[in-house]
């Protein structure tokens, strides 16, 4: 039987927290909440929930990922899932990417934030055009057809483990999808909806995350390829 461990980065994320927990499938028994230096009651709530709380104080979505990847070392799950905090992402559809990898046909599996699938304003003029034009270029360099660099996504622990992650801030997505190109792991998208956040985004939400997370994502592509 597949155990899945499911990984939630989280920054001030009282208001939607609970809900992004309860929307979990019960067939998700470990749930690993990392709180990445809330203010507010988003680690008290999680807790009361039922999610295992770790502590991050380096601020970035990498280094929330690896503090639970890390915890998870001593009994890992067989597949693990991303899923972040906002309730923007739909975590009953886990099914789309998890059965894939439970067939064996897939090791990796991405949500992709579809336009026909977003509620209106979901995703910000930024976010659109950013994603748009990081797409594009890994077809053109990587010969590559990706749709999006959603964080919802699902990838085994064994193959998770050749990736050998490195980016600790904005770059931990796309980061995995050219390192999936790289050491040929089978990976697959899967459509899936997605609805405006509850709260403000640290990333889209503010000029200057927009453009370092831009920065980081072109950086990737380039470096990456030139390193190949």
């Amino acid at each position: 039987m597949n155990k899945i461990s499911v990984i939630i980065p989280a920054l001030n994320e009282e208001k939607s927290i609970s809900k992004v927990i309860s929307s979990i499938p019960n067939y998700v028994k470990e749930i690993i909440v990392v709180d990445n230096g809330s203010a507010d009651k988003t680690s008290e709530i999680a807790k009361s929930k039922g999610a295992i709380v770790l502590f991050e104080s380096k601020k970035g979505y990498g280094y929330a990922c690896v503090k639970a990847i890390e915890f998870l070392k001593s009994n890992p799950p067989n597949i693990l899932v991303f899923l972040d905090g906002d309730f923007s992402d739909y975590p009953e559809e886990m099914d789309l990417l998890i059965n894939p990898i439970i067939k064996n046909k897939y090791e990796f599996v991405m949500g992709a934030r579809i336009k026909k699938l977003r509620e209106p304003g979901s995703m910000t003029l930024q976010q659109v055009f950013g994603n748009f034009l990081a797409c594009f270029l890994i077809r053109i360099l990587y010969r590559v057809n990706f749709k999006d660099l959603g964080p919802f996504r699902a990838i085994k622990w064994d193959s998770l483990q050749k990736l050998k992650m490195e980016d600790k801030t904005f770059g931990w997505t796309i980061e995995m999808q050219l390192k999936a190109i790289k050491n040929k792991i089978k990976y697959f998208e899967v459509p899936v909806k997605y609805r405006n956040r509850i709260g403000k985004s640290k990333i889209s939400g503010t000029f200057s995350g927009t453009i370092k997370a831009g920065y980081k994502i072109l950086l990737w592509i380039f470096k990456y390829y030139f390193k190949r």
